[in-house]
């Protein structure tokens, strides 16, 4: 049974264009523009009016999750000129108040657990991080950024060498979502 490889059609909405120049695909929406480098996808991306077309370079199952991979990737990137991608995070803690501040391109967390010394999280590409009460958002239109932003906050605090059932300060990612 020969199956006929066939083209991943993606839409562009209303208000959304494409440019893809020398494997760097970019989506400009009514938020912004998200750029990104598609030359290491095993995939043959190409742009036809408003449509975008993925194409498996085989016929294994293995190139076509490839292309579909990349088809979510573009997906994501289309979605996020449109609406703005947004994590939510808590600052939990039992005995020491933690502060949170954020400077520049980083997001500084003091007096965790009464340490001395700051810890900093990196914020990834064009995010915004904001801190209200005990809440961390971080909004953007790129999901990578907004989810490396947010897992690199959360990853800072990570507690070694205890029981996190007893030890359970950190900051915690509650909620994801657009808009």
């Amino acid at each position: 049974m020969q199956s006929k490889v066939e083209y991943i059609t993606l839409e562009l909405p209303n208000g959304v264009t494409a440019k893809l120049d020398n494997n760097m695909l970019a989506i400009k929406g009514p938020l912004g523009e998200c750029r990104k480098d598609i030359s290491k996808i095993k995939a043959q991306v190409s742009h036809e009016g408003n449509k975008i077309l993925i194409r498996p370079l085989g016929k294994k199952r293995s190139d076509v999750s490839v292309a579909n991979t990349a088809r979510s990737i573009i997906r994501n990137m289309i979605r996020g000129v449109t609406k703005v991608f947004t994590y939510k995070l808590k600052v939990v803690f039992a005995h020491f108040p933690v502060s949170v501040k954020v400077k520049g391109k980083e997001v500084i967390i003091e007096n965790f657990y009464g340490e001395r010394s700051p810890r900093i999280a990196k914020i990834v590409g064009d995010c915004q991080v904001t801190v209200e009460g005990d809440d961390i958002i971080v909004k953007g239109i790129s999901l990578e950024d907004v989810g490396q932003t947010a897992a690199n906050i959360e990853q800072v605090t990570a507690v070694k060498r205890k029981d996190q059932r007893v030890f359970l300060d950190g900051i915690y990612i509650y909620e994801k979502g657009r808009g």
